[in-house]
């Protein structure tokens, strides 16, 4: 049984707050999905192009050396996400540029336009993991939802 004093000093204790996960990724049949939350279509593009990055290397030995610009255009949401992680997924094979950190701004008016800054920085065998090699973005069962804040993608690997 427990005493007042017990129930008191139990009673005060704090919620532990834990930041919530802003992206990630999700088994398929053959290929593998990303996903990210945020506020904005800006973040919901960081964070997937994050994720992106993530399924290529451990991004924790990823050092924000260098800064590249990616700018990427469509007629709508959904064809500006495929052309804005091919951009980033272009970086990566034709530069061997690895993205640590990324700031996108988004024009959400037809046509859909993106640019961004990221910064990273050239992969090195010798510090950096090697994980997935990723082919190409799909637009198969795509969601990017800026209202609810949340986003999918199903990337080729």
């Amino acid at each position: 049984m427990l005493d007042a004093a017990t129930t008191r000093s139990s009673s005060r204790r704090r919620p532990v707050h834990r930041p919530s996960r802003r992206r990630g990724s999700f088994p398929t049949t053959a290929d593998v999905g990303i996903w990210a939350t945020g506020p904005t279509a800006a973040s919901l593009l960081e964070g997937l192009g994050l994720a992106l990055y993530a399924l290529t290397t451990d991004l924790r030995g990823v050092r924000p050396r260098e800064e590249r610009t990616v700018e990427a255009s469509a007629d709508d949401g959904p064809g500006l996400v495929v052309a804005f992680l091919g951009q980033l997924l272009l970086l990566e094979d034709d530069d061997g540029f690895v993205g640590r950190s990324i700031r996108a701004k988004v024009v959400s008016q037809p046509p859909w336009s993106a640019s961004a800054r990221v910064r990273g920085e050239t992969f090195d065998p010798a510090r950096h993991v090697a994980r997935t090699e990723v082919k190409a973005i799909t637009l198969h069962r795509l969601v990017f939802d800026p209202g609810r804040g949340r986003a999918r993608v199903i990337v080729d690997i």
